[in-house]
């Protein structure tokens, strides 16, 4: 069975999913492992690896590393097209649909197709929509887009459809690394209702209390990133794993 069809399995049966974002600048191999393998343990479904810049080390000794310790997926979050690797499970082919830089809307999947078809790496259809959050992220700075205002939901909503009859398979909701605030309950519960696909819901979400607001209002996937940086990101990464089952 293939990644996604696993992810839409669990959708389909409603059940809850987390996840968990990795940066390779932010995080060791040795240290992304410890992590990696406490996450497994904890009951987290698939582990993100990407970022804005991706500098250091290399991608694929990177993964490697993670794989030793962990039978979760590997799904790579690419910040562009040359954040590529031929041992991930499966890649995030996203379209930043939330902004109107062509580049970011088709260029870097362009540039990024034909490497990803001649390494088997699975690729996953995604609408990437980034929802402002109070400053600016690197996700913004870097794809040099505008987010979606906090309180056009309807827009939102729009877009989340335009995606679905363009045969995206998931939307991604994202309000980004660093963001100050997560993305509006209220758009999430939009968006729920506009579409018949995964929503995914990232950034912003430091603590158990704020993932379960996310649950509740409709997202069927959660992402924390800069949550597993800070000194009680495992205990609180532990907690919103066991809310998939409530």
């Amino acid at each position: 069975m293939s990644v996604y069809q696993k992810i839409r399995e669990k959708y389909e049966n409603k059940q809850k999913q987390y996840w968990i974002l990795l940066d390779p600048d932010d995080f060791s191999g040795k240290s992304a492992a410890n992590i990696v393998q406490t996450a497994e343990i904890a009951g987290v479904d698939a582990v993100l690896i990407g970022g804005s810049l991706v500098r250091g080390g290399c991608l694929e000794d990177f993964i490697a590393e993670i794989k030793l310790s962990s039978n979760l997926p590997i799904i790579l979050f690419p910040g562009d097209s040359s954040q590529i690797a031929d041992n991930a499970d499966a890649i995030l082919f996203m379209s930043l649909i939330s902004g109107r830089n062509p580049d970011f809307l088709i260029g870097q999947q362009v540039k990024g197709a034909v490497r990803i078809a001649k390494s088997g790496i699975e690729p996953i259809s995604m609408a990437y929509m980034l929802v402002e959050s109070g400053t600016t992220t690197s996700v913004e700075f870097m794809s040099n887009t505008k987010p979606l205002p906090r309180e056009k939901i309807d827009i939102a909503a729009a877009h989340a459809l335009a995606a679905q009859f363009l045969g995206m398979s998931m939307v991604y909701l994202e309000a980004g690394s660093g963001a100050k605030l997560s993305v509006p309950d209220e758009m999430i519960i939009a968006v729920k209702n506009s579409v018949n696909i995964p929503v995914i819901v990232g950034g912003g979400i430091r603590d158990a209390e704020s993932a379960k607001q996310k649950f509740l209002a409709g997202a069927d996937i959660l992402v924390t990133g800069n949550l597993l940086s800070s000194s009680s990101g495992l205990e609180e990464m532990k907690k919103i794993a066991k809310l998939k089952s409530r």
